[in-house]
């Protein structure tokens, strides 16, 4: 009697090395930003969105960098990927089985859950960045990780043959729930927590210069004449024409706050005037981008008071 081995697809026998290294790439990814976010850095990014993105409020959960917790997912992926392969199938099979079995069990929970929460970002990133800037507003960084996290959920479902999908598919429903569910209240929570004390979200981009009173006569004019500055908190550029007024005439400024993340946000305002970058003036029905000396700001604007500014 001739008894013919059953063949093993290709996926079944690659999968874990493939979610392993999906996983270092997460870990690359997120290993990189929350570096930045400690070390005071800003990710290298071809549009505004990453930084936009990565400076907002949801980029934080605990008062840590959501990366870092990133980062300790894909780490826990990379193990569970790879424990099995520290049993020789040969010296003890059994419990190679067994390793198998269970860490293909978490990796498919683990996956779910880092799913669910990706997609939820990729829902924050579309209504509150890109509904703002445009395409200008994408996190290449954020759409990465929700890949990664798809991939490695398509892979475990398809990278081995699953006896129960009846209790795989309620499995993986009640992981989903959890996740969104707590998702939803970690972010309720903090946006509660930074509603009510936005002083303290924006402590660290205050203006520390002080005014003299031609700053101020050059702000009140600019608000008595119906000129605007569209920024955003987190905008470097912004702090610097903020400390080029002193912190007496920044209060003073017609300052319209474009992030949705942002205190007092306007960002429905700035979507509609097609903002596209941090500053933009708009001064006698001319729009202006970039950091503008007081000098120009008071050409501009037709100031005609004492120019003796400090800063």
């Amino acid at each position: 009697m001739s008894s013919r081995r059953k063949s093993i697809p290709w996926i079944h026998r690659w999968s874990r090395p493939i979610i392993a290294g999906i996983a270092t790439l997460g870990l690359l990814n997120t290993g990189y930003l929350t570096a930045t976010k400690w070390f005071g850095g800003a990710a290298a990014c071809p549009t505004s969105g990453c930084q936009q993105v990565l400076s907002s409020t949801y980029a934080e959960v605990f008062g840590l960098p959501l990366s870092l917790f990133g980062f300790l997912a894909y780490a826990g992926m990379l193990a569970l990927a790879l424990i099995p392969y520290a049993v020789s199938p040969e010296k003890d099979k059994p419990l190679r089985v067994e390793l198998e079995n269970w860490t293909w069990l978490f990796l498919f929970l683990g996956a779910t859950a880092m799913l669910v929460f990706s997609g939820y970002l990729m829902y924050i990133m579309a209504a509150k960045f890109i509904a703002v800037s445009g395409w200008g507003g994408v996190c290449y960084y954020c759409v990465a990780s929700a890949l990664f996290a798809l991939a490695m959920f398509v892979l475990t479902l398809i990278g081995r043959e699953w006896e129960d999908s009846g209790q795989l598919v309620f499995s993986g429903l009640i992981v989903a729930m959890v996740t969104l569910v707590g998702t939803l209240g970690i972010y309720n929570l903090g946006n509660a927590s930074s509603t009510d004390g936005s002083s303290e979200t924006t402590s660290a981009f205050a203006t520390t210069t002080t005014s003299g009173p031609s700053e101020i006569a050059l702000a009140k004019h600019l608000t008595d004449t119906g000129a605007k500055m569209y920024g955003a908190y987190w905008c470097p550029h912004c702090i610097d024409q903020k400390k080029l007024f002193g912190k007496e005439a920044a209060a003073q400024m017609p300052y319209v706050e474009c992030d949705p993340a942002g205190p007092n946000s306007q960002s429905g305002i700035c979507q509609s005037k097609g903002i596209k970058g941090y500053p933009t003036w708009e001064i006698n029905g001319q729009m202006v981008s970039g950091t503008q000396s007081l000098q120009k700001l008071a050409e501009l604007s037709g100031y005609q008071g004492p120019q003796d500014f400090k800063n």
